[in-house]
This record gives structure tokens, sequence and C-alpha cells, in this order.
């Protein structure tokens, strides 16, 4: 059985433990996210993430952390397309 490689968007492949650059979400998929999450899913372009997990169809997956106003850590967890990593 042979499994499709998952590649960025400069056709690299990447893998767990990589570090890809988001360049892109969909307004679309941001939008999902409630009102005041979206600017801290939004700042995720542009950053570097490790990615951790491969979701249930094989998509990368990379988290964001942070804290919220009263001090309690949150995080997501998402899963990118091709379009929307570049490995570095």
């Amino acid at each position: 059985m042979s499994t499709k490689p998952i590649l960025d968007c400069k056709n690299q492949a990447v893998a767990i433990g990589d570090i890809v650059r988001v360049i892109t979400l969909s307004k679309k998929f941001i939008n999902n996210f409630p009102e005041d999450e979206r600017i801290l899913i939004e700042s995720m372009i542009g950053q570097f993430f490790k990615v951790i997990d491969l979701d249930e169809d094989g998509y990368p997956c990379v988290m964001r952390e942070w804290h919220d106003e009263r001090g309690i850590l949150q995080t997501h967890v998402i899963a990118l397309d091709s379009e929307e990593m570049e490995k570095v």
C-alpha cells in the first residue's frame, strides 16, 4: 500500500516534526471561529509552526497557544492544506 506524500505549496514533502510557515488561511475557515478568536487565527498567517500530527485525512496539523484575558491557556490545532503552508 503506497501512501501519498504530504506536500507544501512548493511541492516539498512535509512530515511530523517539520517547521512550516502558514502562508494563507481562507476567510471561510477563519469565519468558522467565534469573533473574538478570529484575530488569533488570522495572526497565524506568516508565522512558523512545528507540524505536531496528521489529522484523520492525513493533513498536517499545527498548534497555536495563547493565554486569554483571565490567564487561562487556550489552544487551537488546525490542519493545513498544501497551498496554506511552506516548509522551511
